[in-house]
């Protein structure tokens, strides 16, 4: 597996909705999260953008209906903070909010086979073990929990919906995955100031490999 050079210590995580005025008042107003700002994706999407420490809170929100398709492996947030809590985003996302001091986001993921998750996120996309079911990133964690979760087709489906690290070059290293048997759900492609590109674990979870000019410094291919 290639060797993954982070362009910074936590990865984010990705949601659809047809609802940002709920989401919005989630995200701002009852959990008290910073809004950083809005970009434009194409195909009717607009992006918003909420910060938790070195992670990203992303909500891509449409006009266009979505489909409730389920929501994959991706199953809930548990997320720092003064309050300790239980909450649901307005698309009925399970969001816990913890008073923790050495962990700002957590994903938790159902799967059907622990041990291949474990390799995939350590030697695929160069996560480091913090526990035999929790890889971490930074403050960010990801937890495997045993389920059977449904493999989708997108990664704009309401929902939760993808996870995303920061890398310097989308390009070199979706090929180098590719040659290394992982499944590209998406080929490299530039809006804006960010390449971006997918790749789909062993359950079939969309992850987004993400080269921004902001981040690394210097301008990103065009196309």
């Amino acid at each position: 597996m290639p060797t993954i050079q982070f362009a910074k210590p936590a990865f984010d995580v990705g949601f659809a909705t047809n609802d940002i005025a709920g989401y919005t008042a989630f995200w701002s107003d009852k959990v008290g999260l910073p809004y950083d700002h809005m970009a434009k994706l194409g195909g009717g999407f607009h992006q918003h953008r909420w910060t938790l420490g070195n992670s990203i809170i992303k909500v891509n929100h449409t006009r266009t209906a979505l489909s409730d398709l389920p929501a994959g492996g991706y199953a809930r947030l548990s997320i720092a903070h003064k309050d300790a809590t239980s909450l649901q985003t307005p698309d009925g996302v399970p969001i816990s909010l913890t008073r923790t001091e050495t962990r700002d986001l957590t994903l938790h993921a159902r799967t059907h086979d622990l041990d291949a998750f474990m390799r995939f996120y350590s030697e695929a996309l160069g996560l480091r073990s913090d526990g035999r079911d929790t890889l971490k990133l930074g403050r960010s964690r990801i937890i495997a929990e045993p389920g059977a979760p449904t493999r989708v087709d997108g990664w704009r489906e309401r929902g939760l919906r993808y996870m995303t690290v920061q890398i310097f070059n989308c390009d070199s290293l979706t090929a180098a995955l590719e040659r290394s048997g992982v499944e590209i759900g998406m080929a490299p492609k530039t809006v804006g100031q960010v390449r971006y590109s997918f790749i789909r674990d062993p359950d079939g979870n969309w992850l987004e490999l993400s080269e921004r000019a902001s981040l690394t410094g210097k301008p990103v291919p065009a196309g």
